[in-house]
């Protein structure tokens, strides 16, 4: 019968979803006893216990959602590589108020500058306040609308979109499109004008994304759109993931 309260406790934790709670509140009755800590503080610390891995489970389930190709926080971004790039400012964009304002980020420049490590660390940085994110390439975006569209389920793929506050696109014009894919990927821009952000990467500059649509009107009223609320991350200079190559065959043959 000594077992009734616990197996009840347990059962009753589970059911109100208190994982940390279950886990530790033997082990904090115990030290608050030997602390001579009341009733109500022992309450306190099993509560903040349980916010805080209740957040992280959040921030956890918000990563994987969000389908990064991998984890990278912009602490581990290597800025002094790339002095065109305005540290201020990404970490300013870090904080995330640009996505309460639904405003959008372009970061423009060769490939090898970072220009994926920081859209992973700004939507990792989303993430952790607590926003839904959303990570594509372009050409992969292009192919699931298709997809979508032939199945008839492009409307259900829209509404998926439509719910990130942050949708991020990376390698805009690494692969041409076809008609049809820039029209639809011009339609994902459109419907999330002023609704929603989106942090685009780019290896070219606007005057040559014509080459990328294959259209000067369609060109035209997506840059209309997407630079209306915008901040513009210039990360112009030499591909830093070709010196860290270069050092580290130095290294290896030192």
């Amino acid at each position: 019968m000594s077992e009734t309260p616990q197996i009840l406790l347990a059962h009753h934790l589970k059911k109100l979803k208190l994982p940390t709670f279950l886990r530790e509140y033997d082990k904090i009755a115990r030290r608050c006893a030997s602390e001579g800590t009341d009733h109500v503080r022992y309450l306190l610390r099993l509560s903040e216990l349980e916010l805080i891995d209740r957040e992280r489970r959040m921030v956890e389930r918000r990563i994987k959602a969000a389908r990064f190709p991998t984890v990278k926080s912009l602490d581990s971004f290597d800025f002094p590589a790339i002095p065109s790039l305005n540290k201020a400012l990404v970490l300013e964009l870090a904080r995330g108020d640009y996505i309460e304002r639904r405003e959008n980020v372009i970061a423009l420049g060769p490939s090898g500058t970072g220009k994926t490590h920081i859209a992973l660390g700004l939507g990792l940085a989303a993430c952790q306040k607590g926003l839904a994110v959303g990570f594509t390439t372009a050409a992969a975006l292009v192919h699931e609308l298709i997809e979508a569209r032939d199945d008839k389920q492009l409307l259900r793929l829209q509404k998926r979109l439509a719910k990130l506050k942050l949708l991020i696109i990376d390698e805009l014009g690494f692969v041409p499109l076809s008609k049809t894919g820039a029209e639809l990927l011009f339609e994902v821009f459109s419907q999330r004008y002023e609704r929603g952000s989106i942090l685009v990467t780019s290896n070219l500059p606007f005057d040559e994304w014509t080459e990328i649509f294959g259209s000067e009107r369609l060109t035209g009223a997506l840059l209309d759109r997407l630079t209306h609320h915008v901040h513009i991350l210039e990360m112009n200079g030499d591909s830093y993931r070709l010196k860290q190559s270069k050092t580290k065959k130095k290294n290896r043959a030192a």
